[in-house]
């Protein structure tokens, strides 16, 4: 039995926008958890606006699903951490053309003073099952 995702937005909590409430998984079934991915290029550049960084962290993060043998529909869940609200609207127009609406992952977003490298703006964690 592979797993088996369950996702639910309960009547008594407002429906969100773009992810998930809940996520149930059962039954025997690999979990991936991946680190942060952010936005670099295999070859180490950094892409010069924060829509290309958002970008190539989503490629990163599809790079490590495939490199798993899964996809983006193995995700149940995403941290993901921006460096400016003004980022907000970029973000979620790219986190919804990756993930649709049919069955978005449970999901976390927050706002920090920095990430690891000051020249990046995004970071993408995300827990896979398959």
């Amino acid at each position: 039995m592979a797993a088996e995702v369950t996702r639910s937005n309960p009547p008594a909590v407002r429906t969100p926008t773009g992810y998930t409430l809940a996520v149930q998984i059962t039954g025997n079934y690999r979990r991936l958890i991946i680190s942060g991915q952010v936005g670099v290029a295999p070859d180490g550049s950094i892409p010069d606006n924060a829509e290309g960084q958002i970008a190539q962290a989503f490629a990163n993060l599809r790079a490590v699903l495939a490199a798993n043998d899964m996809t983006l529909a193995n995700i149940v869940k995403t941290t993901a951490f921006l460096t400016d609200r003004g980022l907000l609207p970029s973000y979620r127009q790219a986190r919804g053309a990756v993930f649709g609406d049919e069955a978005p992952p449970a999901s976390t977003l927050l706002f920090v003073a920095g990430l690891a490298d000051p020249a990046w703006v995004v970071e993408i964690e995300a827990e896979a099952v398959a």
